[in-house]
């Protein structure tokens, strides 16, 4: 059964300042414009999501929440999980492993270096550049149950720069 990761780094955030967590950090205007410029390219090319993971950290959690506005799926359900927060790529695929089976399309909002560096390793385009703030890749895996995908290896389908 053919699924969809769609890996999504999020929009552009405003540099910390002074004693401020990192957690912390707002979208700035322009991430904002880049969340909604990826919520529409998701929908005109993907329709729809059956689950959003996200970082809870801030800008990844607004990132999350306005992708989610486009494609008209309701906040309430997107799935925050502190272990997402600046993830290796090994507990980003650990996150998408224990996926129920029903889902077969994914948007995992994420941080830089865990989410390129897991586009890569899925598709094996080691040569993929490093995700900008606000771009997506969608990766196509063909799996039977999403506990597999720790085993095989996906196409790069498309990927949009935020």
């Amino acid at each position: 059964m053919q699924r969809i990761v769609l890996l999504c780094r999020h929009a552009e955030a405003y540099d910390p300042y002074p004693l401020q967590p990192d957690f912390e950090r707002e979208l700035t205007p322009t991430g904002q414009q880049q969340a909604r410029n990826t919520g529409k390219w998701l929908r005109e090319k993907f329709l729809k999501a059956d689950t959003i993971l996200a970082s809870p950290a801030t800008r990844a959690n607004a990132t999350a929440r306005i992708i989610a506005g486009r494609l008209y799926f309701d906040e309430e359900q997107i799935s925050y999980n502190p272990d997402l927060y600046n993830a290796r790529e090994s507990q980003l695929m650990k996150s998408l492993g224990e996926l129920p089976n029903h889902v077969k399309q994914v948007i995992l909002v994420g941080h830089n270096p865990g989410i390129t560096r897991l586009a890569r390793e899925l598709t094996e385009e080691l040569q993929l550049s490093y995700l900008n703030p606000g771009s997506v890749v969608a990766v196509a895996i063909d799996l039977e149950q999403w506990q597999d995908i720790h085993v095989t290896t996906g196409i790069l389908m498309d990927q949009h720069s935020g």
